[in-house]
């Protein structure tokens, strides 16, 4: 199913444009919205939540056009803002009631939902304290609560984990998987934290000088040349050494790391690289740690994308 799909979506501001020709199309699932600062992020959301109306070019949000429908598409919607600036003598219980009136719940109906809702997001005990009075990861989580509370058939999450710590960060990314594969809520993310992203996110679209950079599933945009990455506690020297001897191509990276690549891509090819490190190892009789694919971190690939030629207004393709 395709939740957002856009074609030469174009948006100004004056002379400054915004949004040049963006093409992109989102499915279900968990997806990340990267881009640096001025890249579009927030004006494509916008346009997705039919708050501005574009300048040229398609653009449809489960099947219907914002700029025609927006109170349509939005009551379909769920959004969580960047900001924290949340009414701080209201309840938890009392905001997250009232976002889901103004999304057509009736009032017990929505009552209900709110206070489920605190509890599954973790604030349960903490829903009738003035939101004042909640710390930064608490108001996350409110945001949070409010934004899925009516179920949406699709959330906009704008930097869900800012401010929060590590394990904060952890707890909230573990809640955001679960909208997706326990409750079928289609969730797209606008972060600048890359290696969060890599690890909830299936897709993502990469925006850089209001264009799309690069766009798709992680798992293949992370894909490099076959070539598989052993981990020892000891000896990678002597191990490559070995892998070399048995006709591979390896490099030992410190003491720890073997870098061996594939004679070709593909199961059988791999299959044959997982057998000569299962022998070389019980050979050396060295501690395997683990025998995983190569791939590129979701960082690299972002890095990679960012001014290619082509890729900004005006640049030759």
């Amino acid at each position: 199913m395709v939740i957002v799909e856009s074609a030469g979506v174009v948006k100004r501001f004056g002379s400054t444009v915004a949004l040049s020709g963006v093409d992109v199309t989102i499915g279900e699932g968990v997806t990340g919205l990267l881009g640096a600062n001025g890249a579009g992020k927030t004006t494509l959301l916008t346009l997705v939540l039919g708050l501005r109306e574009r300048d040229a070019g398609r653009l449809s949000v489960l099947g219907v056009d914002p700029d025609v429908a927006g109170p349509e598409v939005r009551q379909r919607l769920g959004f969580a803002p960047e900001h924290h600036h949340l009414p701080g003598d209201m309840t938890a219980a009392d905001l997250v009631a009232h976002i889901a009136r103004l999304h057509g719940l009736p009032h017990v109906r929505a009552t209900q939902r709110a206070s489920d809702t605190l509890w599954e997001v973790g604030l349960g005990e903490e829903r009738f304290r003035p939101i004042g009075t909640m710390s930064t990861g608490q108001r996350q989580r409110v945001k949070l609560a409010q934004a899925v509370a009516h179920h949406p058939e699709l959330v906009i999450l704008d930097e869900p984990t800012d401010g929060l710590d590590p394990m904060q960060r952890t707890d909230m990314l573990a809640l955001i998987s679960r909208l997706s594969t326990q409750h079928g809520i289609n969730v797209l993310i606008s972060s600048h934290h890359l290696q969060e992203v890599e690890r909830v996110c299936t897709s993502v679209v990469m925006l850089d000088a209001g264009r799309v950079a690069r766009a798709g599933q992680v798992s293949e945009l992370t894909a490099t040349e076959a070539g598989l990455v052993v981990e020892v506690y000891e000896r990678a020297a002597e191990l490559a050494a070995a892998l070399e001897t048995a006709g591979f191509t390896a490099r030992a990276e410190g003491d720890e790391v073997v870098r061996l690549a594939t004679v070709s891509p593909g199961p059988d090819s791999e299959s044959a690289c997982a057998d000569a490190v299962r022998d070389a190892v019980a050979d050396l009789e060295l501690r395997l740690r683990s025998v995983l694919p190569e791939h590129r971190s979701l960082a690299e690939v972002f890095s990679a994308s960012q001014g290619e030629p082509g890729d900004r207004p005006g640049d030759p393709s």
